[in-house]
């Protein structure tokens, strides 16, 4: 059973149930351009500016930890309706972590830690002790964890203040968020538009300044296609035989299980890039198990100018064929590239398009059958057995009960995909490629899954392939940032997507920092202007 302290509550009712103060007024600030970040002069609207912003000023004591949640939690009331990113709130035990941050930085006069007082939601995938985790699922309605997620042991050391838990598909077995037990997480630009998933709601939360920073998880995309959507930054971070973000206790897997997947990252999401370090600084981290006499230490990047870097390009490909507002701002890039005076290499291709992600596929289906019930996985092989090698199920039966052996050697050919990757980054610093073919596509959750499908140009594609750009760094675990930049006539924001060699981390960002001087100006979602 749920703690009686614990709120859990519809959004469209929390200012009534926490009783929070009448709106401040709107604060003055200075926009350099249209869609540019605001810098906020006034710290009554201090919740909506970047994270580094709100930070620096709690280090600084110009707001109380206090201040700045119930100024959050009243935007929270306002804005979150409308798109319901954030399904579960502890208001109580948000206040009592703020209020314990501030007695410490009174008391001492030093912070907690780099997130000192900065509330935050949490993906409703990462457990969080006392705090209900569903990951979407029915099952686990009434699952209050007793332990936190490694990551967000993280979160709280560092000294955030966790608010609450942002929507996600059931199981986080979608590209778009909707579940039975919290609905559909809209899209913050239009609402008949999806937000992606399975990281939808921490997305539209942070596209909608409910939280300034998130944390999305990602497997096929799932981190990266709801910031591309949402129009914020996100990064995946790199993964090797170990990840360097932990992941012990994302669903899935199952509460209570050790291990996760060998293809899944974790990584932050943020209105702007040098928030992406800003939470990489804590995130980055070994499991607790391996912390005494392991650590993380990303390399900074090697360049400080644009113009200095080796830039490989990879604008469109006959697998799958973007659209021409996603064409035409890959043409953007490219001139924006070479106006800074990089080196611009769009012919060569690190890998066959098609043959590494018939490979991501394998993999996944393999590492999705871990948790598949004993009954279920059985009627799965011997449907593998006598399946017709031509059908379309074919491909799905035999990689999710493939046998070890076979196992063994698609993780060898995945080695060998990371060798190509190695070496094409050995002649460029990054790689940049569309994020998605399309700008966010209409949301399908009342379709059946084998009936939906995305429209491009006028021509109608598989409903998976709003992922495959985003697939060509998952199988080899490499660090890919997607950023805002442009929009389409409709006003959706557009995003590339930034691939750097394994744990170059910090490169990607710093790319995208430095992109961000010379591209378009992605719009603001209307919950941050209005």
């Amino acid at each position: 059973m749920i703690s009686r302290r614990l709120l859990i509550a519809s959004t469209a009712a929390v200012a009534t149930a926490i009783g929070l103060p009448r709106p401040a007024a709107a604060a003055t600030a200075a926009t350099a351009a249209e869609g540019k970040t605001v810098t906020r002069t006034n710290t009554r609207t201090l919740h909506l500016a970047p994270a580094h912003e709100q930070l620096k000023a709690l280090r600084k004591g110009h707001i109380s930890a206090r201040a700045l949640l119930d100024q959050l939690l009243e935007h929270h009331a306002k804005a979150n309706p409308a798109v319901n990113a954030v399904v579960t709130t502890d208001v109580a035990a948000a206040r009592a972590a703020a209020d314990a941050a501030d007695r410490h930085r009174a008391r001492t006069g030093t912070v907690l830690g780099p997130l000192h007082g900065l509330p935050l939601t949490v993906k409703d995938a990462l457990e969080t002790k006392g705090l209900r985790t569903t990951s979407g699922s029915p099952d686990l309605a009434d699952h209050v964890p007793a332990t936190d997620a490694d990551l967000v042991a993280l979160l709280r050391a560092a000294g955030a203040v966790i608010v609450g838990k942002t929507n996600v598909p059931t199981m986080c077995q979608d590209i778009q968020t909707s579940n039975p037990l919290f609905g559909t997480t809209k899209n913050p630009y239009a609402a008949d538009r999806t937000a992606g998933g399975s990281s939808g709601g921490p997305s539209a939360a942070v596209a909608t300044g409910l939280s300034s920073l998130e944390v999305g998880s990602d497997l096929a995309g799932s981190l990266r296609l709801p910031a591309a959507y949402c129009g914020v930054y996100a990064l995946r971070t790199s993964r090797g035989t170990m990840p360097v973000v932990p992941t012990r206790g994302h669903i899935p897997r199952p509460p209570g299980w050790l291990s996760s997947s060998d293809m899944l990252s974790l990584g932050p999401i943020a209105r702007t890039a040098e928030d992406l370090d800003v939470l990489l600084d804590v995130i980055a981290a070994p499991s607790p198990a391996d912390s005494t006499a392991w650590s993380v230490s990303l390399p900074a990047p090697a360049k400080t100018r644009l113009g200095q870097y080796r830039v490989g390009l990879w604008a469109d490909d006959d697998f799958c064929r973007v659209d021409a507002a996603t064409r035409t701002l890959l043409g953007q890039v490219a001139h924006a590239v070479r106006t800074a005076g990089a080196a611009l290499d769009d012919a060569t291709r690190p890998v066959d398009f098609a043959q590494s992600n018939l490979l991501f596929e394998r993999l996944m289906y393999a590492t999705s059958a871990a948790t598949t019930s004993d009954e279920a996985f059985a009627g799965e092989v011997k449907a593998a057995e006598s399946v017709d090698p031509g059908s379309p199920a074919a491909h799905f039966l035999k990689s999710r009960t493939m046998r070890h052996r076979d196992w063994a050697r698609a993780d060898e050919d995945r080695q060998k995909l990371r060798q190509a990757w190695a070496a094409y980054f050995a002649a460029h610093d990054v790689l940049i490629t569309p994020a998605a073919p399309t700008a966010a596509v209409l949301d399908q959750t009342a379709v059946p899954s084998n009936e939906r499908y995305i429209t491009v140009d006028g021509a109608k594609r598989g409903y998976f392939e709003q992922t495959s750009w985003l697939n060509l760094a998952s199988p080899v675990g490499l660090p890919a940032v997607v950023m805002p930049t442009g929009r389409t006539a409709d006003g959706l924001p557009l995003s590339i997507q930034i691939i750097g060699p394994y744990l170059a981390d910090r490169t990607v960002i710093a790319v995208a920092k430095l992109l961000s001087e010379v591209l378009p100006a992605a719009p603001q979602a209307p919950a941050l202007t209005s």
